[in-house]
């Protein structure tokens, strides 16, 4: 198979995963969530799916991207997704590619993005704006560090441990 042909059928099964990422958001509407859907591929084939479900399981982190990334480490049993795909009907909030960064994922596809999620009512741009570090953002929860003489006891602890599983 030439590079082209492979590069073709590549796109062209990224264009498949992003249908079904745009299916799986359009039925969760339809069935109460939020319209957004995710999937996590892995050599090719659909590994788990995920849409959203923060008002239906009334979780704040259960976005579509979260939901299809805890489905494909319990489906490949491991909490490293090195090797996968993470396919999104839309463009992943600040929590979601977070939590894409954390399980490892190879690359991150999406349809939509923050502007047209913002027409939905879906704007995300002030959380986007507080980690692009803005001197002059205001955070809407206050965060506080507090001296603790203790504050490393967990670290200490973990650093100790001899059959601790590195993440």
């Amino acid at each position: 198979m030439s590079a082209h042909t492979l590069e073709k059928s590549t796109q062209e099964l990224e264009r498949t995963w992003l249908d079904k990422a745009i299916e799986l958001a359009t039925t969760s509407v339809a069935n109460g969530g939020g319209p957004f859907g995710a999937l996590i591929a892995k050599d090719g084939e659909i590994v788990a799916l995920g849409n959203n479900k923060v008002t239906s399981n009334l979780d704040p982190t259960a976005h579509a991207e979260v939901t299809a990334i805890r489905n494909a480490c319990q489906a490949l049993n491991t909490f490293s997704l090195e090797g996968c795909v993470l396919v999104t009907s839309c463009e992943p909030c600040p929590m979601c590619l977070a939590s894409a960064l954390w399980a490892r994922v190879d690359r991150i596809i999406f349809a939509a993005d923050r502007d047209d999620a913002a027409v939905a009512g879906f704007d995300d741009r002030k959380f986007y704006d507080l980690f692009e570090a803005r001197p002059d953002a205001a955070w809407p929860a206050a965060i506080e560090r507090l001296e603790m003489s203790n504050r490393t006891a967990p670290f200490d602890a973990w650093l100790a441990k001899t059959d601790r599983i590195d993440y």
